[in-house]
């Protein structure tokens, strides 16, 4: 084997270990927020972020238009600490959630060591015997940390966006 080739496999060898292990992250944030694990799935994101779920289109300015999610940090900590409480009454009883991640793909890495990832998901939600299907396109900025990835930012793009939808008071 010539010195290129060994170099060509070394490069796609370490390309599909962290597509794996990017993978592997993606299914796990999804394990947590499936099983209501706030406190671990919120470990997974840096101090300042960024939760985005636009509303009635993809390329709204989330400063100007609605959106169904645009949360920082400290929106966030609000949100989870009320879906934790017996006041969330549309989360009581809470909804029975699985949702599968797939086709993902490594984007580009900015300047910070940050890799942008695309991916779908299809997530199925149950409560009080009425089961909604959720599905959409994901798009996550990730670093690499002492500790493993975290997330920086995380859009998530529904499908139906444009269309009226029951209440969504889980993490999508």
């Amino acid at each position: 084997m010539s010195e290129t080739t060994v170099a060509f496999n070394q490069l796609d060898l370490r390309k599909l270990s962290l597509q794996r292990e990017i993978e592997d992250f993606l299914s796990h944030e999804a394990q947590l927020a499936d099983g209501h694990r706030y406190k671990e799935w919120l470990a997974l994101w840096t101090p300042e972020l960024l939760y985005w779920v636009p509303c009635n289109s993809d390329d709204i300015d989330p400063q100007r238009q609605v959106s169904l999610i645009y949360d920082d940090r400290g929106r966030l900590e609000e949100r989870l600490y009320r879906l934790q409480t017996k006041h969330a009454h549309s989360q009581n009883p809470k909804s029975r959630l699985s949702r599968a991640v797939s086709n993902v793909r490594l984007g580009s890495e900015n300047a910070q060591g940050q890799i942008e990832v695309h991916s779908r998901f299809q997530l199925v939600e149950v409560r009080l015997d009425h089961m909604t299907l959720w599905a959409g396109r994901q798009h996550h900025v990730l670093g690499r940390h002492a500790d493993g990835w975290r997330i920086h930012e995380k859009k998530v793009f529904l499908v139906n966006n444009d269309s009226l939808m029951g209440n969504m008071t889980f993490i999508i």
